[in-house]
């Protein structure tokens, strides 16, 4: 099935010849053109197709095609490549999609055969199972591909036990440029399938012997050393690293290791990064599992990414090794940690067996290439210089020299990496947004180069030269070595369709960077966002995704939200890197041209703005934003879609309905007439199978009235009363967080003496739609020694407003919220919201759509979920407040994604936890994301994103047990879809 745009005849050949030849999906739109145009490194090069070969037999015709047309081909798994190794013209395979099963595992040979697509954290679930493992594990894993991996060599912090990629790799059934196809083979005779090639190595052997496999992360270039006879004469092990530019793989054996039992973490600190370096030889004589090196700067960004809490605590230091250690036994890998410890150089250490803190430090690592995109100042930093190796004797010295050259150059990037095997992760700030900023990136690169040459190092260490190093390799190499390259090259790939432009007759490390391209695209003055953390510009914004790609993995076990509309459809459009790159493409303007392109608005389509990657893409990514920026400047001033106000307008609509007695409950039996509800959802362009939603008999503020006039009215100002907003024509004293009984008097019933005033905000869905749960915390509030206040008016965040892209109207309605709950704030009085998403918008939201108001951030600072207040220490939280007994109950928990994104979940897990409830936390979104379910053309994928977590955990739950969700939305999702009516937090703490 093809996508086949207008196109040059030549090209419209090779599609129709593409469409032709195979089963899989062949896409010549400019949107999918734009997706697969880039991968995690600097560079852009647009396809002319992108191919989705569903069998090894479509591969081969994929090739034979290519060939007949002359059409350069790109091999992709995870297009996680950080150095242009993964993008190219002509034909792009994406191996990822279909490619991708494991099809043996033998335990006893310690060997799996595997798909070129498979990812590599799969291939580790499908081998636990038997004790084994794929030793390798970059930090990519749960998205990049073995293919991806063989070819560029990979190798993760494990390398240090288990060898890198070619060190695991068995056997490899391969095409090569001229249609031969081979399984290599070893020994006498495994270079007989390549005419030539056996000649070229006894030609060779000196040069071999001495420019090649001179230490362990020698990875640039051709790693010709293993076609030597004394190595064994490894077509394989050589084949492994060339990047694609010789053979595409049709199928890998490799090799699997056993699972260390009880491994031991041990943090050590040392005054900086290259004191950390120097104390690595001395490591390296325990045999450990790793040697990873952490710098204070990239930790400190850490914490403020994901808060001091996500850092466990580390020994005093500026830069600090995480050594782990094996062993057959608990006692025996700590016997070891404590041996490290005794030979480390420093009296700063940690010892972390299994556990929690273990895990956040290896999150830290995992994250590191997203994490370091920002230096410690929040500048933008770049790939390209990312990966160099020395031998680890060396390193050191080369770090101390290294740092040098960047102050030298007044740029920083935060180093990290696999200390052990001598290789250092760093991205740098160049100013790659003009031609000054490409000049120096170019001039480092070449004293870069010159630099890890003079310490006997590699250019790459793991990820290979791609684009990025290419043009560097005569730096390092004799111009003897460079000739034996392209000799090789002229063996396997004699037509050069093979990956150009890479190891081989490369581009300049320069030429084809995407980042100059992009035009800027400031903010609209008093309009829309402000992007005030990247510089007021949407281009610097969507230039956050370096295409980490850590939104195509299935992290949901581990909490993750990102990204659901992906994992339900697996394409790449999907995904919140694809639709950034579609969103770059808009601001280079060649491929895409303008905000209301198709192709942004397919692009974004499927995206359940359910802000995930706000906070779990680790660069920082809020593709939720980004879209509501979009749709607001494409639609500004025009008719919207149909839904933009039927769903957009929702609190409007609801106010009106519920604002006269008895009509609510008219509109919700008219509604309730299915016949009727569906022409009123086609009407508004919703899917005729959802059902309509139904409004409250009363306002909530309405009920809150009414109870005021009910109860006692015994205590000064006691629980229920209205009392005057902050500001108004009252004493100041008034304003006090602090409410007492009148004298002589006791409190109302559930009130403590003195206790603190708080100011509860009905957001548009607890006032309108669903009050039960602001009236249950009501009662909780008051139980836990609370006064409760409401504000005088009606204060919408604006929340739909925002998601349809509306940001005017959003605007409009903020600025009454700030007006309305803006002097609450400004007096210290506590807000506690009651739906998360509408909280979010006060907390994350606001801020940015007013950076210059006081208000908004005294909003942000001071608005706060039920669970975040009564976990606070006094006097915010309560003194003496505890939940009630809920041991035994079983609650499936849905964290609603805003709240996920902005607030988080802990503070309600800790209230559970005190109230001694068995809590299972969904980990992904329940699917229906405000009106995104609501929509026609998203009930399909809607239910798929609710099969991931929500919908299985209901059929699964145990009698009795409950299902809780604040989110207005979740609830929704759990009654339609499942029948299944959700509880609020506050409805569950409050006692009877």
């Amino acid at each position: 099935m093809s996508t086949n745009p207008p196109v040059a005849p030549e090209l419209a050949d090779l599609v129709a010849a593409l469409d032709r030849a195979i089963t899989g999906e062949v896409d010549a739109s400019a949107r999918r053109r734009s997706e697969y145009a880039t991968d995690a490194s600097n560079y852009r090069v647009p396809p002319q197709v992108v191919v989705f070969p569903r069998s090894t037999e479509d591969v081969l015709a994929i090739l034979a095609t290519a060939r007949a047309h002359k059409s350069p081909v790109t091999s992709r798994g995870g297009g996680t490549s950080v150095a242009g190794n993964a993008v190219g013209p002509g034909i792009v395979i994406d191996f990822s999609r279909h490619l991708n099963k494991i099809l043996e595992i033998d335990p006893v040979a310690r060997t799996a055969r595997v798909q070129p697509g498979v990812v590599m954290s799969d291939l580790q679930a499908a081998a636990k199972p038997h004790g084994l493992r794929f030793g390798p594990d970059p930090s990519t894993q749960a998205r990049a591909t073995l293919a991806g991996m063989i070819g560029n060599n990979a190798c993760g912090p494990h390398a240090v036990a288990y060898g890198r990629t070619v060190d695991n790799t068995i056997a490899l059934d391969v095409v090569d440029g001229t249609g031969r196809r081979y399984t290599t083979s070893t020994g006498a005779g495994a270079l007989d399938e390549i005419p030539g090639l056996a000649d070229l190595v006894r030609s060779r052997l000196a040069l071999i012997r001495t420019e090649f496999g001179r230490f362990g992360r020698q990875v640039s270039g051709y790693s010709l050393e293993h076609l030597l006879p004394e190595h064994g004469t490894d077509l394989a092990k050589f084949l492994v690293g060339t990047e694609g530019t010789l053979v595409t793989i049709l199928e890998a054996t490799v090799k699997l290791v056993p699972i260390p039992s009880s491994p031991v973490l041990v943090a050590l600190g040392y005054p900086d990064m290259p004191a950390a370096a120097d104390a690595v030889p001395a490591m390296l004589a325990h045999a450990p599992l790793a040697i990873e090196g952490l710098d204070a700067k990239l930790v400190d960004v850490v914490r403020a990414h994901k808060g001091s809490d996500s850092v466990p605590e580390l020994p005093p230091g500026a830069g600090w090794l995480l050594v782990e250690v094996g062993g057959e036994t608990p006692e025996a890998a700590l016997t070891s940690a404590q041996a490290i410890v005794a030979d480390s150089g420093t009296d700063a250490a940690r010892i972390m067996p299994p556990g929690p803190d273990a895990t956040a430090m290896w999150q830290i690592r995992a994250d590191g290439a997203g994490l370091a995109g920002r230096t410690a100042t929040g500048a933008q930093a770049w790939p390209g210089w990312e990966d160099a190796a020395v031998p680890p004797e060396r390193l050191g010295t080369y770090l101390r020299e290294f740092e040098a050259l960047m102050d030298s150059y007044g740029v920083s990037g935060l180093p990290y990496g696999h200390f052990g095997d001598g290789c250092i992760h760093v991205r740098v700030d160049f100013p790659m947004t003009d031609e000054a900023g490409t000049a120096q990136f170019r001039a480092f690169m070449l004293d870069a180069a010159r630099l890890v040459a003079s310490h006997g190092g590699s250019l790459s260490g793991e990820h290979g030269d791609g684009r990025a190093r290419g043009e560097l390799l005569p730096l390092m190499y004799s111009a003897e070595a460079i000739a034996a390259f392209e000799a090789v090259k002229a063996l396997f790939d004699p037509e050069d369709l093979l990956n150009p432009g890479v190891v081989v007759r490369p581009r300049a490390v320069d030429d084809d960077l995407r980042r100059p391209h992009a035009r800027p695209l400031p903010m609209l003055s008093g309009s829309g966002y402000s992007f005030a953390h990247d510089d007021g510009d949407f281009t610097t914004a969507v230039h956050r995704c370096v295409g980490v790609g850590k939104c195509r993995a299935d992290l949901t076990d581990a909490g993750s939200f990102m990204c659901p509309s992906y994992l339900a459809t697996r394409d790449e459009k999907d995904s919140t890197r694809g639709r950034a790159r579609v969103l770059q493409e808009m601001a280079n303007g060649t491929l895409v041209n303008g905000w209301d392109a198709p192709e942004v608005h397919d692009s974004l389509d499927l995206c359940l703005s359910c802000k995930a990657c706000s906070s779990d893409c680790p660069a920082g990514v809020d593709m939720a934003q980004y879209k509501s920026e979009v749709l607001h400047r494409s639609y500004r001033g025009k008719v919207r879609p149909i839904s933009h106000y039927a769903l957009g307008w929702l609190p409007r609509w609801a106010r009106l309905i519920t604002s006269v007695p008895g009509v609510s409950a008219l509109v919700n039996a008219v509604l309730g007439v299915r016949p009727i509800a569906k022409l009123v959802l086609a009407g508004g362009g919703m899917d005729t199978r959802r059902r309509m939603v139904t409004f409250a008999d009363q306002p909530f503020s309405r009920w809150w009235r009414k109870r005021a006039r009910d109860l006692p009215r015994a205590a000064a100002g006691g629980a229920g009363a209205t009392r005057a907003a902050p500001g108004a024509a009252r004493d100041t004293a008034a304003s006090t967080t602090r409410a007492t009984a009148a004298p002589g008097q006791a409190p109302p019933s559930g009130i403590a003496s003195g206790s603190t005033e708080v100011l509860l905000w009905a957001d548009s869905f607890s006032e309108h739609l669903d009050t039960t749960g602001a009236r249950a915390m009501v009662e909780v509030l008051e139980q836990a020694g609370y006064t409760v206040r409401m504000p005088e008016a009606s204060a919408c965040c604006g929340l739909t407003w925002i998601s349809t892209g509306q940001l005017d109207g959003a605007r409009a309605r903020l600025r009454q919220t700030m007006d309305v709950l803006g002097p609450y704030a400004e007096a210290g009085i506590p807000i506690v919201g009651i739906e998360p998403s509408c909280t979010a918008v006060l907390r994350s939201d606001l801020p940015d759509l007013f950076p210059d108001d006081p208000r908004a951030t005294a909003l942000a600072k001071g608005t706060y979920t039920l669970a975040e207040l009564l976990t606070a220490p006094a006097p915010l939280g309560p003194a003496d407040w505890a939940p009630p007994e809920l041991s035994g109950l079983q609650v499936i928990a849905q964290p609603h994604c805003h709240q996920h994104a902005v607030m988080g979940y802990d503070a309600d897990l800790e209230v559970l936890r005190r109230a001694g409830a068995q809590v299972s936390t969904l980990g992904t979104c329940c699917g229906l994301a405000g009106n995104f379910g609501m929509e026609k053309g998203h009930y399909d994928v809607s239910v798929a994103v609710a099969e991931q977590a929500l919908l299985p955990a209901l059929r699964e739950a145990p009698e009795g047990a409950v299902y809780l969700a604040d989110g207005y939305s979740c609830r929704t999702q759990a009654q339609q879809l499942a029948g299944v009516t959700g509880m609020q937090l506050a409805q569950l703490l409050r006692r009877p």
